[in-house]
């Protein structure tokens, strides 16, 4: 198991570093100026080449990526120069020396993202760390959702196969896959938070923290995590619950199942002991995926509700050409999706032990 985990690690980190030589020369690419993105209109020539000489811009291509590769570096290398680009400042790094080699410090520190080009110099890492967590509710959200209604429903279509019942489940499962989640959100905003707003007190838009009436503090306010999680969770619901009937179908129809009805069980022993943890394989591995996509495919579901999210942090960076936080962010979604996938293969050789030795 160890040497499965090990070798899977091993894949991630060298996934990352395509994702991240990708990001780096995918945006470097694009027609503009980084420094003059940063100063707006308003900028001269000497303030140009200070903002090119303070982030590296001046310096030619390959010195960049390896200046950017040497910002997300856990173990980094660093000039005793403070004029130079990778000197070890406070306000960029939170590090620690380890050595130095003449004028180079190497250091353990955390990833830096480089610094917003919109948001008056606020850190990259700062401004994902206030969205980051508002999208990993609401991807919760609907994961849990989408879990305990489609598992349920797929085991009652699965047993109850071919019937009036499983037929309606599985119509209304399609046009769950079917329905894009920007015209979920349109429709449900319009209709649970305007149309029926009396009954439901629900808002169209609004975020997990809102200022009070006086604009003084936030409040937690869950009621706005109700619609964008409903609408969030619907495809993955509808492909759990396929999922979920396909494959219990197939355990019921194995041999230990014969045996077991032999010995006198119950069909809900035979569920809950035997059939159900073999029967949630594929659905494991889906929901993982799903997961992972939710927190890049939010988008829609944030920007239409308001939800204060990576992913409207995204929409309003990309109409900004905020490059820096387009970039950490894709960055930290590409991280999630590895740390993930590595979560659910052990879960999957957990649920499978074969895997593991082969």
């Amino acid at each position: 198991m160890l040497s499965y985990i090990l070798n899977k690690i091993g894949y991630a980190i060298l996934t990352l570093f395509g994702v991240t030589t990708v990001i780096f020369f995918l945006f470097n690419v694009l027609p503009g100026d980084p420094a003059q993105m940063m100063l707006g209109q308003n900028e001269s020539e000497e303030q140009l080449q200070a903002v090119r000489a303070k982030y590296g811009f001046d310096q030619p291509l390959s010195t960049q990526y390896f200046y950017y590769l040497n910002d997300l570096s856990p173990i980094s290398f660093h000039s005793t120069q403070k004029e130079d680009y990778t000197y070890l400042a406070e306000e960029k790094y939170h590090a620690a020396v380890l050595f130095s080699l003449n004028e180079t410090d190497v250091a353990l520190k955390t990833p830096y993202l480089r610094e917003s080009f919109q948001k008056n110099g606020q850190k990259v890492s700062s401004v994902i760390a206030e969205t980051l967590p508002n999208t990993f509710v609401l991807a919760v959200s609907a994961i849990v959702i989408a879990l305990l209604i489609g598992i349920f429903f797929g085991i009652i279509s699965a047993l109850k196969k071919d019937s009036a019942l499983d037929k309606t489940i599985q119509v209304l499962s399609t046009l769950g896959m079917s329905v894009p989640s920007f015209f979920s959100a349109i429709l449900f905003a319009w209709l649970f938070g305007y149309v029926l707003h009396e009954y439901t007190h629900l808002n169209m838009t609004g975020s997990l923290y809102e200022l009070d009436d006086f604009g003084e503090q936030n409040q937690l306010q869950f009621k706005n995590l109700i619609l964008p999680a409903l609408v969030l969770g619907i495809r993955p619901l509808a492909v759990v619950i396929q999922l979920m009937r396909n494959s219990l179908l197939e355990v019921l129809q194995q041999d230990y199942i014969r045996t077991a009805r032999a010995k006198g069980l119950s069909s809900a022993q035979i569920i809950r002991k035997h059939a159900l943890k073999n029967a949630l394989n594929p659905v494991v591995t889906a929901i993982s995926g799903w997961f992972a996509s939710m927190l890049a495919g939010a988008v829609f579901v944030e920007y239409i509700f308001g939800w204060n999210g990576l992913g409207k942090e995204i929409v309003d960076a990309l109409n900004t050409l905020d490059l820096p936080i387009i970039m950490g962010a894709v960055l930290i979604i590409a991280l999630m999706f590895i740390l993930i996938n590595i979560f659910v293969d052990i879960i999957y050789g957990w649920l499978d032990p074969k895997i593991t030795n082969t």
